[in-house]
């Protein structure tokens, strides 16, 4: 009977068979979380495994090591914001919107990239390529007119960038400037349609220059 028992505790504590794709995104999930309040030299591998219930080998197996990880998370988070924030059009008033609601929801990527950026300042080929069929959609539409091209494309989408992380990234001394909660629905809403008239204000073409 002793033995018997024996046998069924060691069974109830082996871990479970787990499907390797299921297993790779728990454990991508967790390494998101830690490396956004961590960064990649703060980041502890074993906190990752047990956050994702995953034996700290198979990370390794699956990622490499914690620099890869560490890249793997960039290049997923940079996927979905791209898939989530389309430039349609070089529509930069709608894009600015939908980003701002984006990084709101989702402030694991504005962190991740501010450490990226303090810690491990690199990009990939598909960073670029992404940026560049931005620029190029926005070239496109100051050549069509339905966008000022008194500013250089880069240039524009550079400022609109920043216009669209000003308050989630603002000191908090300017956010306590407003008298209200910062991250009230109403203080938010407020923001928002304010960074959106000023795209709109800095994108829009003015009146043909006159010429005599």
């Amino acid at each position: 009977m002793a033995t018997r028992s024996h046998d069924t505790d060691s069974d109830s504590k082996a871990p479970r068979p787990r499907n390797a794709r299921a297993t790779k995104e728990l454990l991508l999930a967790a390494a998101t979380t830690e490396f956004a309040q961590y960064g990649l030299a703060g980041a502890r591998i074993d906190r990752i495994a047990e956050r994702a219930g995953a034996n700290k080998r198979l990370l390794y197996v699956y990622f490499g090591d914690k620099d890869e990880l560490f890249t793997a998370v960039l290049k997923h988070q940079v996927g979905k914001l791209a898939e989530e924030t389309p430039l349609v059009d070089g529509d930069l008033v709608s894009y600015a919107g939908t980003r701002f609601d984006y990084l709101l929801t989702h402030p694991e990527t504005a962190r991740l990239a501010a450490w990226r950026r303090f810690e491990a300042d690199h990009h990939t080929a598909s960073e670029v390529e992404g940026y560049q069929s931005k620029v190029e959609a926005i070239a496109a539409a100051q050549r069509e007119g339905r966008l000022d091209d008194s500013l250089p494309a880069v240039d524009l989408f550079a400022m609109v960038l920043r216009i669209t992380e000003s308050w989630l990234d603002a000191p908090p001394a300017l956010l306590a400037v407003s008298g209200e909660q910062p991250r009230s629905p109403k203080r938010l809403a407020e923001h928002r349609a304010a960074l959106v008239e000023a795209v709109r204000r800095i994108t829009t073409p003015g009146p043909p220059a006159h010429v005599g």
